[in-house]
């Protein structure tokens, strides 16, 4: 039975649009280039902020995010940032009797924005504030840790199979692969993601009917 289920933050929660477009116009380019960056990264199984070192070589992309911060132009997030069945799916697996949890690759202030949104999570945490990061084993052993229960009753949602959908299943997780963002629609069809994955969505709403049906009596 699922006792708990954690969530990534981007593309799972939150747009990145965003973010990315923050980016282009702090190095003074088109959005649009950006966007098409990060899609070639992704298509060639790189990280998505290579697609900044492409746009300028050498970039230390922690310097340039503390210059961005200091000059007003760090990170933001509101209401308009979150998907439309964010809220609606955590409520409703509350209201199921499921802990819920937050957890990602983001920031320390990251995780002070999300808070700030007041979502219907009994614990926001990301790889800033923990010190470690997806898709390392250790990340993982921090979910489990908070989550305060066996491994297997444990549900990791998001939408990359390398960072999400398979280190959670080698700590022992379940996991659902969620159809959205640049990595989520890539690899919904690949063979190895649908071997994977205990459940495939398309939408966060489709959770609570799963966890209904892991506590009907067999």
């Amino acid at each position: 039975m699922i006792e708990t289920i954690v969530f990534d933050v981007g593309e799972t929660l939150v747009r990145d649009d965003r973010y990315w477009a923050s980016w282009a116009d702090w190095l003074g380019i088109p959005r649009h280039t950006i966007s098409a960056l990060v899609g070639a990264v992704t298509t060639q199984g790189r990280d998505n902020d290579d697609a900044l070192h492409l746009i300028k070589p050498g970039i230390d992309v922690g310097e340039a995010y503390r210059a961005r911060e200091a000059a007003g132009r760090g990170e933001h997030l509101d209401e308009s940032d979150l998907y439309p069945d964010v809220r609606p799916a955590l409520a409703g697996l509350h209201q199921l009797g499921v802990r819920v949890i937050i957890a990602g690759n983001q920031t320390v202030k990251a995780g002070e924005l999300l808070r700030g949104l007041d979502l219907p999570a009994d614990l926001v945490a990301t790889s800033g504030e923990w010190g470690v990061a997806k898709p390392s084993e250790e990340f993982f052993a921090r979910v489990v840790e908070a989550a305060d229960t066996a491994p297997e009753r444990i549900l990791y949602v998001g939408d990359h199979p390398m960072h999400d959908l398979f280190p959670a299943q080698r700590t022992g997780l379940r996991a659902a692969h969620l159809r959205r963002g640049h990595w989520g629609y890539l690899t919904a069809d690949d063979p190895d993601v649908v071997a994977a994955a205990d459940w495939r969505i398309d939408a966060l709403t489709q959770l609570m009917p799963i966890v209904a049906d892991q506590r009907q009596p067999a």
